[in-house]
């Protein structure tokens, strides 16, 4: 059999912006089961709203599987969807590689964007023992859920960077396409993320290595 082969691909920035769940943190478990609960009771087929989840805030992926609902049902929808996640904790972990790569981030600029609120973002980061990053985009924050760029240009402008000095990482169509419209280069993460062409791919973090240099820039060499 012929030798497997690797690739290196190395970008540099100054600031990175990380999504949460998918991309740092593993909340697939919760997400399914409160998800598919929701299906359950609004007469949708459980599988098919799956499909759709990941990476927005729940009241706008409500409006994308009922159309023609009233928006303040989603948003009183979404409120009890966020309680009951934030109260849901079992089988949150972090994604292979996480520990190591939040740890090469700190006290380097970065970011989380997540269209989670504060608390959901606090308790997912804290089961998976993950550091919070002490700049944070949560739900609170903006006005328009992923894909949206509002979230990543907001993490950019508090970091004080410009967009083009940022890279994202994410795991979901809805972020990657987010990451994009925000003028940013995107290392997609995970099995979500390839078919929506970021600018890199990696199937987790343990594929990616940071190192800081000695101009503050951080160099990513992402092994493929």
């Amino acid at each position: 059999m012929p030798a497997s082969t690797t690739t290196t691909t190395v970008l540099t920035a100054r600031a990175f912006l990380l999504d949460m769940d998918g991309t740092i943190v593993n909340s697939d478990a919760v997400v399914e089961r409160c998800w598919r609960r929701w299906a359950e009771r609004n007469g949708l087929d459980p599988e098919e709203a799956l499909k759709v989840v990941h990476g927005r805030q729940g009241y706008a992926t409500m409006a994308v599987l009922l159309p023609d609902r009233p928006m303040e049902l989603n948003y009183a929808d979404n409120k009890v969807m966020l309680a009951e996640e934030t109260a849901d904790t079992d089988g949150v972990v972090p994604v292979a590689g996480a520990p190591a790569f939040m740890a090469a981030l700190a006290g380097r600029p970065h970011a989380l964007v997540t269209s989670a609120d504060a608390a959901l973002a606090r308790a997912r980061m804290t089961a998976a023992d993950l550091p919070m990053p002490e700049v944070r985009v949560t739900a609170e924050c903006v006005g328009a859920s992923k894909p949206d760029p509002e979230g990543f240009l907001k993490g950019a402008a508090e970091l004080g960077f410009a967009p083009a000095d940022c890279i994202v990482f994410e795991d979901s169509e809805a972020g990657i396409a987010a990451g994009k419209a925000a003028g940013m280069r995107v290392v997609g993460v995970g099995p979500r993320a390839n078919a929506h062409e970021p600018t890199a791919y990696v199937p987790d973090l343990t594929h990616l290595t940071v190192t800081a240099q000695a101009d503050g820039t951080l160099r990513l060499e992402i092994n493929g």
